[in-house]
């Protein structure tokens, strides 16, 4: 019972209730809820999801407490008969025509003492799809953590600390993706990789404006628009939005040029998100088996190369 093991008061959980819970004294955690009157009203924003846009939703506000009686099939022995938890509900009432209503029943070991209290639990609770986007970065679809061959503590760890780095700077450019908040591509792009975008960028321009980067030129909506790009999306309107994984292409993709670069031309310098990048695939590997060039997959490491090659021979007639 996870409720009855938090480390120390540093601590607090909240989660979402799925299934109703018995409450000492024998009724049920909804039932309870039922009876308390909503107190407050807020509008709050959602996120663009995958699978919903971005709106607006209008919910009404319910809070209280509740003692959470202990499971009847546990083994563990010890725990308390019950547990005192808060309970937050919001609920949307007034739904757009073909929406889903939002209602969410939250238990947290949070005191709640003001309808503020409690907006700041559902304010947090709005994160848990970011998180959850974190995650599948760090693991099976993106960066693999779990197959990692590393058995010792200390190199794990950085290699955690590498991966959780490069998967902020994803969720940077899905958060960005849309261009509404103005922020520079600075944010998680050195001036390097500015450069090496913007020369990327003419591969992906089409003959209309509509085919073409809408966003403002080093900001980070357009960096994000050419790594989309560079990891599949094809820009369509009628296409979902790129997701992460879609951007953990577009990155991979920097990278392992830039990896093949600074090969065979030590002296140039990747930048600093490509580099996170690098670093996490040349870790992934025990000591012995250091994921270089050399062990990439013959078309990649060939098609690299021939474009290195290319580079070089131009910079060589320029001067």
């Amino acid at each position: 019972m996870m409720w009855a093991h938090l480390p120390d008061q540093r601590f607090d959980l909240l989660s979402r209730v799925m299934h109703d819970h018995a409450l000492i004294g024998g009724s049920k955690l909804r039932d309870v809820v039922e009876t308390v009157r909503f107190c407050d009203t807020q509008t709050i924003e959602l996120r663009e999801r995958a699978d919903r846009p971005a709106r607006q939703a209008t919910l009404c506000l319910r809070f209280g407490q509740a003692t959470i009686r202990q499971p009847q099939n546990l083994r563990e022995e010890g725990l308390p008969d019950g547990v005192r938890l808060s309970w937050v509900e919001v609920v949307e009432p007034d739904a757009p025509d073909g929406v889903e209503p939002l209602h969410w029943l939250l238990l947290t070991t949070h005191a709640l003492s003001s309808a503020t209290d409690a907006w700041q639990i559902v304010a947090w609770y709005k994160q848990r799809w970011m998180i959850e986007q974190f995650f599948r970065v760090m693991k099976t679809q993106g960066f693999k953590i779990e197959d990692s061959q590393l058995q010792l503590a200390p190199r794990l760890e950085k290699l955690v600390a590498i991966a959780a780095k490069a998967a902020a700077i994803v969720l940077q450019l899905v958060q960005d993706r849309s261009g509404g908040d103005p922020h520079p591509a600075s944010l998680a792009v050195s001036p390097h990789e500015i450069n090496t975008l913007a020369a990327l960028e003419s591969r992906f321009k089409g003959k209309t404006k509509l085919q073409s980067n809408p966003h403002p030129k080093a900001s980070l909506a357009w960096a994000a628009w050419i790594i989309a790009k560079l990891g599949g999306w094809n820009g369509y309107a009628s296409s979902k939005p790129p997701g992460p994984i879609t951007f953990f292409n577009g990155l991979k993709y920097c990278a392992d040029g830039w990896a093949l670069r600074d090969r065979y031309m030590p002296q140039s310098f990747g930048g600093e998100m490509f580099h996170w990048i690098i670093c996490f695939w040349s870790r992934t590997k025990s000591s012995d088996q250091r994921a270089e060039p050399s062990r990439w997959p013959g078309s990649v490491r060939a098609r690299l190369q021939v474009r290195l090659r290319k580079g070089v021979s131009r910079a060589q007639h320029r001067r």
